[in-house]
């Protein structure tokens, strides 16, 4: 039996084994190309082998929180791999998006794709991401030393998922 497509949990997910999954019993599988994001670490001091402008601007982040609204998340990113199937020549993609409470370098998402050779792969996923970021039902809180508040959409994000000729109005 293959994975589900979509996943939306608290718990951790480990990258090698969604891989394996999703490429067993498919031997035309070429390429997997994945994508996993993780709550950045603002609270580290400066590491001197990295330049400054590396670290992401903004207030550390303490913890985040992330809601969805169950059904509704799944159903829309079921409808964003049907997208990235009918766009690029994919055997198959597998979304894993964590809810909850999550701590600095924690797993936040995967995405995964399978194809016959790597541009496809890396061209469906990208546009997964991308869609994820822009159109998938999830909100998300972040804790600083300043308190809590809720993330906005942003244009970079808008403008990342209309170069796939899709347009956002989110930021």
């Amino acid at each position: 039996m293959s994975p589900s497509r979509v996943t939306i949990q608290t718990a951790d997910f480990n990258l090698a084994d969604e891989v394996a999954a999703l490429r067993a019993n498919e031997p035309r599988v070429g390429a997997v190309c994945s994508f996993v994001g993780t709550v950045r670490d603002r609270n580290s001091p400066p590491r001197p082998d990295i330049a400054r402008t590396a670290r992401p601007p903004g207030p550390e982040i303490t913890s985040m929180e992330l809601e969805h609204y169950p059904g509704m998340t799944e159903k829309s990113i079921e409808a964003m791999i049907d997208a990235a199937h009918r766009r690029f020549d994919i055997y198959g993609a597998r979304v894993i998006h964590r809810v909850g409470l999550l701590q600095p370098l924690d797993q936040i998402v995967l995405v995964a794709v399978t194809s016959a050779h790597r541009g496809q792969s890396f061209q469906a996923c990208e546009f997964l991401m991308d869609y994820l970021k822009t159109q998938a039902p999830f909100w998300k809180k972040e804790q600083t030393p300043e308190g809590a508040h809720w993330v906005d959409a942003r244009v970079s994000d808008d403008a990342a998922l209309a170069r796939w000729g899709i347009a956002a109005g989110n930021a």
